[in-house]
């Protein structure tokens, strides 16, 4: 074996070894299209180390050109960096699916192919090292290659679920919205179940393979109403789960800065959600949210049947408001009022149209909201063995969610109160804003706020000088679990709001 051909082997086996921690990356980010480059480029960026590592293996690529070894020193900083990735994954870990399994091989296959060719060529140890670095786009390029792909392999299970869907015939709801999606769903069912049998799309199954398997595991010939949850990063994804759904209510229940930077903004967050409503005969609109109003004025002038949801609008044909209590109307009727309730006003008044629109009677629906359920995850309040009253909110990443998950904080009457939050990712260019706005209103309500990790540490401790909270900087979550049960006592709070997965820095 020539020395070239040692430095091809070994280059082979260092980005093999390296895009392992890649594969990861993708698999956490649901496999979509250059996922893998963008969290290089976030990693590659982050301290001193990464960015010094980095610079040494640019440095390597161009010294090859003369000096055939340096693609090793590339090959070994691929390998050894960035700094803080781990291979395994210490909270999400790498799980060889048939479809990683198939990202990996496409990977492997064209970094030998490329290796061969660029032996051939006598490009040498320049364009091992040049690969070797590029890892992490050619596992993009592999799930661009693959995703038409997997979508035909996806596809029968799809036709599968429409044609139970006909078979079973039932009434068909869906709900999508920036946030608040999974609660909804949760309410309508509950509302709902006193009449009906209902089937709902289990935890965040909102996309096309999970809804499939929810008809195809879920349905039976005796189900009445199957609620969907639908989500989307981008134009066009809930047109397709319409499209084999055909909902004929359909619920938009907020639009907010979440996943803006697939989006880009706003408006077209409107668009991309409103397509939920293209086979419906009834449209129920939360017209407090950005755009929405317009849009129900829209859906409207086209002939379907629109309920207007408010929590500030009390002409809204559902008016629900929590300043004293859950109170809510229906087309001016008094539902229930007073309730004690955690609940967002919004949220429970687009369940309630659903329930109306169905005819479930309104001394049913009231009965239903004393005891409405808590999704998992969400706001949702517990005790733990120390006597620590615990709000996890773990599941929530929007500005929204994070104010109302501090007024429950703030409720709680506690001696000492924690924030523990690695803020919200996401948001596009609000990104920075909302979670400085957050560290102000962290540190103005608790009196110890837990910054976790690094992707949002510069916003939020930045917000909370404004505040009187004492910060903490701490790596990871188990290090801030570890904080709380070494600090708070019985009697104390803390709110576990937002939790990103460990393939963030």
């Amino acid at each position: 074996m020539t020395s070239t051909d040692g430095y091809l082997v070994a280059c082979f086996v260092a980005s093999l070894f390296s895009s392992t921690r890649w594969l990861r990356v993708a698999q956490r980010e649901h496999y979509l299209a250059w996922s893998a480059t963008r969290f290089a480029l976030r990693w590659w960026r982050l301290g001193v180390i990464n960015p010094l590592l980095f610079v040494i293996a640019v440095t390597v690529v161009v010294a090859s050109a003369w000096f055939s070894f340096a693609c090793l020193v590339a090959a070994l900083v691929v390998c050894v960096g960035p700094v803080g990735l781990g291979l395994k994954g210490r909270t999400s870990s790498l799980a060889w699916t048939r479809r990683l399994r198939t990202v990996a091989a496409v990977v492997a296959l064209v970094v030998g192919v490329l290796f061969v060719v660029l032996r051939q060529l006598g490009a040498g140890s320049v364009g091992y090292a040049v690969v070797v670095v590029l890892v992490p786009a050619f596992i993009d390029v592999a799930l661009v290659v693959l995703k038409p792909i997997e979508q035909r392999f996806a596809r029968k299970y799809v036709l599968q679920a429409a044609e139970t869907l006909e078979r079973v015939n039932p009434i068909r709801v869906a709900v999508t919205g920036s946030y608040g999606k999974t609660t909804i769903k949760g309410y309508v069912r509950h509302l709902l179940s006193e009449t009906r049998s209902v089937v709902a799309s289990p935890a965040s199954f909102n996309n096309s393979a999970g809804l499939s398997r929810a008809v195809n595991e879920h349905l039976n010939d005796g189900t009445e109403i199957f609620v969907a949850e639908m989500g989307t990063y981008g134009p066009g994804e809930i047109a397709e789960l319409v499209s084999w759904v055909k909902p004929s209510i359909s619920v938009l229940s907020a639009i907010g800065p979440v996943h803006l930077e697939r989006f880009g903004d706003l408006d077209t967050v409107v668009a991309s959600k409103s397509e939920i409503f293209s086979t419906s005969r009834t449209a129920v609109i939360n017209v407090d949210a950005y755009g929405l109003a317009a849009e129900a004025d829209r859906l409207q002038a086209s002939g379907i049947d629109v309920l207007r949801c408010s929590a500030k609008d009390s002409t809204a044909d559902i008016f629900v408001t929590s300043q004293e209590g859950l109170t809510v109307t229906v087309s001016n009727r008094l539902i229930v009022a007073g309730l004690p309730s955690d609940a967002a006003p919004t949220n429970v008044a687009c369940a309630v149209a659903v329930a109306v629109a169905l005819d479930v009677p309104d001394a049913t629906i009231a009965r239903r909201l004393t005891d409405l359920p808590t999704a998992d995850h969400r706001r949702q309040i517990l005790l733990s063995q120390s006597g620590v009253t615990i709000v996890d909110d773990t599941y929530n990443s929007n500005p929204a969610g994070a104010a109302a998950a501090l007024a429950t904080l703030a409720r709680t009457d506690a001696d000492r109160t924690a924030v523990v939050t690695p803020g919200m990712v996401e948001l596009g260019n609000r990104q920075a804003t909302e979670n400085r706005r957050f560290g102000v209103d962290a540190s103005l309500i608790a009196d110890d706020l837990i910054i976790v990790g690094r992707t949002n540490k510069a916003a939020l401790a930045n917000g909370a000088r404004d505040g009187t909270a004492r910060v903490h900087l701490l790596p990871n979550r188990d290090e801030a679990i570890k904080w709380v049960r070494e600090n708070l006592r019985a009697g104390d709070a803390v709110l576990y709001e937002n939790d990103l997965p460990d393939h963030y820095p």
